[in-house]
């Protein structure tokens, strides 16, 4: 797989919540996310149909995407 070219951060990262957030990278075939705090810990790739399955499940267990980072510390 290739290095997504640009990392989005999510739009819950301003105010306080800024250091806890998770990025996304697309590529045509690929979604990456990895934690705005450490991206160098590694990222998680699904291919483009596997992400929204993965984002709903997490819908419905976290209120918003910053408390999914918050899990990591």
């Amino acid at each position: 797989m290739t290095t997504p070219l640009h990392w989005h951060k999510s739009s819950y990262s301003d105010g306080d919540d800024g250091n806890d957030c998770v990025e996304v990278a697309n590529s045509p075939a690929h979604v990456s996310v990895r934690d705005s705090k450490t991206p160098a810990d590694g990222t998680l790739t699904f291919t483009a149909e596997a992400f929204t399955p993965f984002v709903d499940a997490l819908a419905q267990r976290y209120s918003t995407v910053t408390d999914f980072a918050k899990l990591r510390g």
